[in-house]
């Protein structure tokens, strides 16, 4: 089986931004995105989703975060989609649920080729996690999304702390991606879908 793996290079006049993963690796993680929650956040991606993965992102911080984080979802993304490779045995859809302390998320994944993001999180959250502002949660999400073609439902019924409220919706789309990429035993040299691609 060929290594599943990912690398994309993302530079504007805004950031620059290198993503490697792969999707077979046991979970070590090199992130530095000069946003301290942010990097905490895709070290959960990682690890729980056994990715091995690297993310060296260099963005106008002076102004905020935002372009920083939504340059590293897109090129994640893309790098996700480019090692998933022709889908050809994967199991194609997963679910996880996930609490941390009083807070739980619930993720599920259909790596359908079409982008799509359903999205729900408690209301009147903190605004902010030391530098990371709470509502680019989302944004992450949809950026992630259009780029690795997937569709996603994320939701969180209920919590109080917003550190984990955002941090157990990172852990349950680490384990629901992990799920749906990996390879079937029963279905080797099947691709999971009546259309024929995906």
């Amino acid at each position: 089986m060929s290594p599943r793996v990912g690398r994309v290079e993302r530079t504007t006049k805004e950031t620059s931004v290198l993503v490697e993963i792969n999707l077979d690796g046991t979970g070590k993680v090199d992130v530095a995105t000069g946003v301290g929650f942010y990097d905490h956040m895709l070290d959960q991606l990682g690890r729980h989703g056994l990715f091995d993965l690297t993310v060296k992102t260099e963005g106008d911080l002076h102004i905020d975060s935002h372009h920083t984080i939504e340059d590293t979802a897109l090129a994640l993304g893309a790098a996700f989609k480019q090692a998933l490779g022709d889908k050809v045995g994967i199991y194609r859809f997963g679910n996880c649920t996930v609490p941390l302390d009083e807070s739980l998320a619930q993720v599920t994944v259909d790596l359908s080729g079409r982008p799509y993001l359903v999205h729900t999180e408690p209301e009147k959250m903190a605004p902010m996690i030391g530098e990371y502002d709470t509502t680019m949660t989302r944004h992450i999400l949809e950026s992630f999304v259009a780029q690795a073609q997937i569709a996603l439902h994320v939701h969180v019924p209920y919590g109080r702390n917003a550190h984990h409220i955002v941090e157990c919706q990172f852990k349950a789309l680490a384990r629901a991606l992990r799920y749906a990429s990996e390879h079937d035993p029963r279905a080797a040299g099947i691709l999971p879908s009546t259309k024929g691609a995906l």
